[in-house]
């Protein structure tokens, strides 16, 4: 049915699936923040859907979520929902092949390169030992769905063809996700505070973004780019969220990225627990160049 198909019509369609999968997680997420539909029931029905299509089982991701939301900018609660990052300071005391492995680890094309299907694929399809009961169920469930779903589009279209078409989309969608909630979180006056510190609105407003993006990514990623009302309260559903942002003064302080100057966080590394800045890795020579100077 596929063999006669163009490779120059296939390309294409890969790109937009992959779009359109942006657009179903953020959806998923809406689901799992209870926003998308005023029914609880429903946000779990159309949720657990979702999850399936973005290979995300619903209840797990929505356990791991609400501990971003609850820890996220805060520096003794590191660990779950969120991405490796260090301290300056613990950067300097860790072993050698610590930094080796971080460095790898934060490197673009770990994140966006291999992390992508390494996530998706392999870490969503085993439940964390901290996870519950009805956690676990929804992987186990998840996993299945997979595998039937699987099965039947690989014999309608040919397991060689399903396979390299599935993996692509998989890739850009998961590759584009990383870089959305990375650009959110990862800029250079994003707020990072010890517990005691640490504050719910302060965190929102200075430690998310307003990702701008053009009206058409807009629409793709569901207004995810409003990172900023969304940590606010996640109740507000994705329709509403550019309205908000318009509608409160509050905002307008908001680190603002564009596509382009969102590029800039790619070389940022480790949080400067002095400067309150997120600094690359060069700083570092800076910092003992500067220490040398004051012996």
């Amino acid at each position: 049915m596929f063999a006669s198909v163009s490779v120059f019509i296939v390309i294409p369609l890969i790109f937009l699936c992959a779009a359109f999968q942006v657009r179903i997680f953020s959806l998923f997420h809406d689901c799992c923040h209870g926003s998308f539909f005023k029914s609880q029931k429903a946000n779990e029905i159309v949720g657990t859907i979702l999850g399936l299509l973005v290979f995300t089982p619903y209840h797990h991701w929505r356990w791991e979520h609400s501990i971003h939301h609850r820890s996220a900018g805060n520096l003794d609660k590191r660990g779950i929902g969120d991405l490796w990052t260090w301290t300056v300071k613990e950067y300097l005391n860790a072993a050698w092949w610590k930094k080796l492995l971080y460095r790898i680890l934060r490197h673009p094309l770990f994140l966006f390169g291999i992390s992508p299907l390494g996530l998706f694929l392999v870490k969503y399809r085993f439940a964390s030992k901290q996870a519950g009961e009805k956690e676990r169920r929804s992987v186990f469930v998840t996993n299945v769905g997979i595998l039937v779903l699987g099965c039947f589009l690989g014999l309608i279209m040919g397991w060689q063809k399903y396979i390299l078409i599935q993996l692509a989309v998989a890739f850009l969608a998961a590759a584009s996700g990383i870089w959305l909630f990375y650009v959110q979180h990862q800029f250079e006056e994003v707020y990072w505070e010890r517990a005691e510190r640490w504050d719910y609105k302060s965190v929102a407003l200075a430690g998310s973004s307003f990702y701008k993006l053009p009206k058409l990514l807009e629409w793709f990623t569901a207004n995810i780019g409003y990172h900023h009302v969304h940590h606010l309260s996640p109740r507000i559903p994705n329709y509403l969220l550019s309205r908000c942002h318009k509608s409160l003064p509050l905002f307008e302080k908001v680190t603002t990225l564009t596509l382009p100057s969102s590029f800039k966080t790619l070389h940022l590394h480790l949080w400067d627990e002095e400067s309150k800045k997120m600094v690359n890795f060069k700083f570092l020579k800076t910092l003992s160049h500067s220490k040398k100077q004051a012996q």
